[in-house]
């Protein structure tokens, strides 16, 4: 069993030696532990100073990509490289990376396929009453997405099998964190939470200039994944209430014309229309959005099939009962022991 730590580092030479400090280097159930950092075009001694502490894989960028960039690109090399688990940290020391040991327990208990780190903000200091309201309405809107219920939705510090990894895609530029949620639950897979506690903060964050930016962003990848594996809740929803209030001006029309009320009421005839039309558009983005879908599934299948080709197939779980210290998000509407494909 191979796993690989991946870092995103932009700019890292202070955080970077207490981050590969902390990690473990022997875990079990785990053969080989690897790190992985992912230099998303650092300008500062980054890549020197994770080479001379040990580090010898390394993904290079030229410019600044990215977060989702640096995962996609991370996951990649790791998975060429034989990776079992990828496990995400970050460059900051945010994590805390000593207990990866834990975050990977429920994928090598065969329990879960994705496992996150629940930061428990509600618990940390420096995030302002505000942000951790919002971090709990926003891991509420995700897991309500995603069909599961996860306490730290946002959270990065994350364990990824295999078998997970050639099943998610991500397409946003912004972050992975809430595509790939709303993308697991909707391709049923189990996603475990494991409570962390997170260490001081060193730096303010660099993916977003402040709190509202985040949530902008990360509300434009939560809308755009959710139409994506969801469009009739979109769409039927729009259908029905433009219709809905079609009918109204219509029928008041009717009224006005059999109660013989002087004036022609066109304004009605008007928006009723209007209204029709947005219903009739809502219901043609539907059929549209149903064949894209259709269209998406097979090329993800294809997709896998080229990444078992490309890196190797991948063991099948056993699936053994959640231990109670671990929280286990599983679809609704899916059997307790699902298949792994």
């Amino acid at each position: 069993m191979k796993l690989f730590v991946q870092i995103p580092c932009l700019n890292e030479e202070e955080t970077l030696p207490l981050v590969l400090a902390t990690i473990p280097r022997e875990i079990p159930g785990i053969d080989e532990v690897h790190v992985l950092v992912i230099d998303d075009g650092s300008t500062d001694r980054t890549v020197e100073v994770a080479r001379n502490l040990g580090v010898t894989h390394f993904v290079h960028h030229r410019g600044r990509m990215g977060l989702s960039r640096s995962f996609r690109d991370g996951i990649d090399y790791a998975l060429r490289h034989g990776a079992d688990i990828v496990v995400n940290t970050d460059g900051d020391n945010q994590y805390p990376q000593q207990s990866i040991p834990e975050l990977v327990a429920p994928l090598l208990r065969g329990e879960a396929d994705i496992a996150i780190g629940d930061r428990q903000t509600a618990t940390i200091e420096h995030f302002s009453p505000f942000k951790k309201a919002m971090q709990r309405f926003g891991s509420r809107v995700v897991s309500r997405a995603a069909g599961t219920s996860l306490p730290d939705a946002a959270s990065g510090f994350r364990a990824y099998s295999r078998a997970a990894l050639y099943r998610l895609n991500v397409v946003t530029q912004f972050s992975y964190c809430m595509e790939t949620i709303i993308q697991a639950g909707n391709k049923r897979l189990r996603i475990a939470s494991v409570p962390v506690v997170t260490n001081e903060k060193t730096r303010e964050s660099r993916l977003f200039n402040n709190v509202f930016e985040h949530m902008a962003k990360s509300g434009q990848a939560i809308t755009r994944s959710y139409v994506m594996f969801k469009p009739y809740t979109l769409f039927v929803t729009l259908g029905v209430v433009f219709f809905v209030l079609g009918l109204v001006p219509f029928v008041r029309f009717l009224w006005f014309t059999v109660a013989g009320e002087p004036g022609n009421h066109i304004q009605s005839l008007l928006l009723g229309t209007i209204m029709m039309v947005g219903a009739l558009l809502s219901f043609a983005l539907l059929i549209i959005s149903d064949l894209l879908r259709t269209n998406r599934t097979l090329l993800e299948d294809t997709l896998e099939r080229v990444k078992e080709v490309q890196y190797g197939a991948s063991p099948s779980p056993v699936l053994p009962s959640a231990p109670d210290d671990v929280s286990v998000a599983v679809p609704d509407d899916v059997p307790a022991a699902p298949s792994a494909r």
